[in-house]
């Protein structure tokens, strides 16, 4: 299957892709990699990943991963509407693992804005790419980990 992972750089995220591309899986990860946890972090993961750091900080560069053949990376913002769009058109996409969120409910209460722009209108731009591109399915970790210390994992099929 051909499967985008968003959020990829995160802790859930990298395993996710290690344990699909490990399956046989065509995985293509996305991440903005923000500041909120350490972006060093972030980059340590997508190089455990085959991806060099300097690739990887350009935005909009799709980066072929050195270890594992069926993966590939770029570093795109789910708002970035463009982007997200032609990544979706291009890659014809059957399953999306939306992983991708501004994390922590503080954080929200101190930057309610920057926290709607990632997690509403960011996941608001996946729901509608896969239903313009009839993906078969979606998998949705929420965004608010201290409310749970496991992610609700939501599938549905469009």
């Amino acid at each position: 299957m051909k499967i985008l992972v968003t959020g990829a750089a995160g802790f859930i995220g990298f395993h996710t892709c290690l344990k699909l591309v490990s399956q046989g899986h065509e995985v293509y990860g996305i991440d903005n990699i923000n500041d909120y946890y350490d972006p060093k972090l972030k980059f340590d993961r997508l190089n455990e990943l085959g991806f060099n750091k300097i690739e990887a900080t350009i935005f909009k560069t799709e980066v072929q991963s050195s270890k594992y053949e069926g993966l590939r990376f770029s570093r795109i913002d789910l708002v970035d509407d463009l982007s997200i769009n032609n990544l979706f058109e291009v890659e014809k996409f059957e399953v999306v693992c939306n992983l991708a969120a501004q994390a922590g409910v503080r954080y929200s209460l101190i930057n309610p804005r920057d926290y709607m722009q990632s997690n509403i209108l960011g996941f608001f731009n996946i729901l509608e790419l896969s239903r313009k591109y009839k993906i078969k399915k979606i998998l949705y970790a929420s965004s608010s980990e201290p409310a749970a210390p496991t992610p609700a994992l939501i599938t549905s099929t469009l």
